[in-house]
């Protein structure tokens, strides 16, 4: 018998480049550089999660949910279509770790992920409650928007967070 303490088995999974938008449980497994950006509307109980993978997508549109310039202006359109309005939409960052040793002339995508998403929702004036990144540490996230945004956070150390 499988716990469903967290009710993962009831989550919509998205993997990676992907978006959704609604009210059911959704959720990310195994983000290391990645990041899972959840944007919730508490009035409607509405909200958005992406999977993104890189943090600008120069010119591609085909998976807006890959890059954080495409994913965050599509779950934001996508959510304003079910009547959200921006100023009652709030953020919620996870990710962006940083897997494996880097020398001082790469790139670390984990830090670029999270400094282009955090750039990008204080231009739109969209509030962070709540941001877990960077470290060496995988992460998975499941988000209810029904449930108040409730958020769990699994940690691959074995952590486990949960945010109301």
């Amino acid at each position: 018998m499988k716990n469903d303490f967290f009710g993962e088995e009831k989550a919509v999974i998205l993997g990676l480049g992907e978006l959704r938008v609604g009210t059911c449980p959704m959720g990310t497994i195994g983000l290391g550089s990645c990041i899972a950006l959840i944007l919730h509307d508490q009035r409607r109980s509405l909200g958005g999660l992406a999977h993104i993978m890189l943090p600008e997508s120069r010119g591609y549109t085909d998976r807006p949910g890959k890059f954080a310039d495409t994913a965050i202006n599509t779950l934001l359109l996508k959510m304003e279509d079910l009547g959200s309005t921006r100023s009652a939409i709030t953020a919620n960052i996870v990710g962006g770790a940083s897997m494996f040793k880097f020398s001082a002339n790469s790139l670390n995508i984990g830090e670029r992920n999270v400094a282009a998403v955090k750039v990008l929702l204080d231009d739109l004036s969209i509030r962070i409650t709540h941001e877990e990144t960077g470290g060496r540490i995988g992460r998975s996230v499941y988000y209810w928007p029904e449930k108040k945004g409730r958020l769990v956070i699994k940690r691959a150390d074995g952590i486990c967070v949960e945010l109301l």
